[in-house]
């Protein structure tokens, strides 16, 4: 029976994995294939890659911008976190549908189907299956096919951290692995990013958060190693949506917009900022447009920031350009290191919706080199044992690379499938 199992330790970034701080995976890369040259998709957040993995396109194409968006529901544009439980609804009553492509979630709905166990934000949990066609099993609410809502003891009712990420895992082998067999099966643990948002990079909280998402995919994998010892053909696909570096300065793109004249007050729809982190998107009211290329020009010359994209710019960093986001502001970065050796870091944007955005500690979502380097490894399934490459790959290509495993076409993606040897 050919089936596919994606872990996700979320935001382990790939310079991270080594004997010291991650000896399970670094024995599961030496058992499988690793891609050495991985990459996110921009910007470097869970909720936008997350979508990306499930679907196997840039945001450009499957239409999830970032983590924050700005939405017109009537009165003009206004941010939003992507990661409220309600986002998805308010996502569709908005724009009349949630992602604009299909999730692989949606391609097996004929097949054995998709469950998802996540233990990130809601909105990136839901985001793997949008429109509910498998399941998906999330501490905020979990949902079966149809969003038939899962009560009692078959919701996921786990603490948002490194001990609910090992009952969700023990859970998710004994369950999901061993009793279901659904054709693909997904499990994101919240660490080491959970920990690396409110702790240096490389403290020994930091690497406590590691060492528990690397025993949980081992975990995993030696479920997979049984199932397949005993006639099964499970392809195991072990990686992270991205890494983090360190915050630096933090820039208030409102205040300087405002003080520059180009937007009217901190919540006023004209001109709209949603920060990534890392990044910044602005988004432009329709009779405001004759400014993107002022603001833009503004943007660029201010302290802490990096690259700007604006307009057609935008295409070449994986997002649209015929929409309201207008413009892309990356963070000026540098490799200064932690007090613990850590190297990466990132001036960050004003973030209204985070609580955790503090200068030395941990955050992404933006082009660093650290943040866009997620690790990922193939076990099984074709993959040659012990090999590697460094040919660039992306989260998009993730989707592909399951379809194939599982003889199921891939049409319409970004990505293409993992070269298996």
């Amino acid at each position: 029976m050919k089936r596919a199992v994606l872990v996700i330790c979320d935001g382990l970034r790939a310079d991270m994995i080594c004997p010291e701080w991650t000896p399970n995976l670094c024995r599961l890369g030496a058992a499988g294939r690793r891609f050495t040259n991985h990459r996110s998709v921009f910007p470097s957040t869970t909720r936008t890659t997350s979508a990306s993995i499930a679907t196997g396109c840039h945001p450009g194409k499957h239409g999830l911008e970032g983590n924050a968006v700005a939405l017109d529901e009537g009165n003009g544009l206004v941010p939003l976190s992507v990661g409220a439980p309600d986002f998805r609804d308010r996502l569709k009553a908005a724009t009349g549908q949630t992602l604009r492509v299909p999730t692989m979630a949606e391609r097996l709905k004929d097949t054995d189907g998709s469950i998802v166990y996540s233990n990130v934000s809601p909105g990136a949990a839901y985001f793997q299956d949008p429109d509910n066609h498998g399941y998906v099993y999330h501490r905020a609410g979990s949902f079966g096919p149809g969003g038939h809502p899962i009560s009692g003891d078959g919701s996921l009712n786990v603490t948002h951290d490194a001990e609910g990420d090992t009952a969700m895992t023990e859970r998710f082998c004994q369950e999901v692995l061993g009793n279901r067999k659904s054709a693909l099966a997904v499990l994101w643990q919240c660490e080491p990013d959970h920990s690396q948002h409110s702790h240096e990079l490389g403290s020994p909280t930091h690497l406590a958060a590691i060492a528990a998402a690397d025993l949980n995919a081992v975990t995993v994998a030696n479920a997979v190693d049984r199932l397949n010892a005993a006639g099964e053909d499970i392809l195991l696909l072990i990686g992270s949506d991205h890494g983090h570096e360190t915050v630096g300065e933090i820039v208030d793109l409102d205040v300087e917009l405002i003080a520059a004249g180009f937007k009217a007050h901190t919540d006023s729809s004209d001109v709209v900022v949603a920060s990534q982190g890392f990044s910044a998107f602005v988004y432009l009211a329709d009779d405001q447009r004759h400014k993107m290329r002022d603001i833009a020009l503004f943007l660029g010359n201010l302290e802490g920031v990096g690259s700007v994209y604006a307009g057609a710019d935008l295409e070449r960093i994986g997002q649209r350009s015929d929409g309201a986001l207008a413009i892309a502001v990356d963070a000026a970065k540098s490799d200064a290191k932690t007090a613990y050796g850590v190297p990466g870091l990132s001036t960050a944007f004003a973030n209204r919706f985070s609580m955790t955005l503090e200068a030395g500690k941990g955050e992404h979502g933006g082009l660093g080199k650290y943040e866009q380097n997620p690790f990922l490894i193939a076990i099984g399934g074709g993959f040659v044992a012990g090999s590697q490459t460094d040919r660039e790959t992306s989260a998009v290509d993730i989707a592909p690379t399951v379809l194939r495993h599982l003889e199921l076409p891939a049409d319409g993606m970004d990505g293409v499938a993992l070269s298996r040897q």
